[in-house]
């Protein structure tokens, strides 16, 4: 994708499947539901970067209880359109997690594996409580079982791009998700 024209990087945008006001409004829902099932008490809100940092930001202004945010990084793309079936934890978080109620934000649950494998260790790490909050959920692509506490918007089987969701480090920017064009 390296020196593309405007129009040949546009041309790869298919279609609008989320916009940025509907983005919008399921944000400040998830974080009316993140207050009441916190109540005031303390959380810690860890992004799973690169694609979940966007979503990340305008969530954690949206909750109003006390929040610290971490970050990890698992990866199981590695610059295709197609999960490789390895996660891998290139990046850890700092904080200990058990003197905290963890709030998993991620950007998408396509196969299911990458998140299995965090809440897995996390988990093991005995936290306060652990929920996950996605912005989008593929379910036709599970391979694991698994099922976020709050899922804002359940989408078809499409590679899809923006609000931090990339496609070889590209797109990320754009203010809603959108199909990506393979053609």
């Amino acid at each position: 994708m390296e020196n593309l024209s405007i129009e040949a990087y546009n041309s790869k945008i298919k279609k609008v499947l989320v916009t940025k006001e509907q983005i919008d409004e399921a944000v400040k829902k998830a974080g009316a539901y993140i207050d009441s099932i916190y109540d005031g008490r303390p959380i810690l809100l860890v992004s799973i970067l690169k694609g979940a940092f966007v979503f990340m930001a305008d969530l954690c202004r949206a909750v109003t209880v006390p929040c610290e945010i971490g970050f990890m990084c698992a990866k199981s793309y590695y610059e295709g359109t197609v999960s490789t079936g390895v996660v891998k934890i290139t990046m850890d978080l700092e904080q200990d997690v058990s003197k905290y109620h963890v709030v998993i934000v991620e950007d998408i649950i396509d196969t299911g594996r990458t998140l299995k494998d965090v809440t897995k260790m996390l988990k093991m790490r005995n936290p306060l409580s652990l929920n996950v909050v996605t912005l989008l959920d593929k379910p036709e692509r599970r391979v694991v079982e698994f099922k976020a506490d709050m899922t804002l918007f359940t989408i078809p089987d499409y590679f899809v791009i923006g609000y931090g969701l990339d496609c070889g480090e590209h797109y990320r920017n754009l203010p809603y998700i959108a199909e990506y064009s393979n053609e």
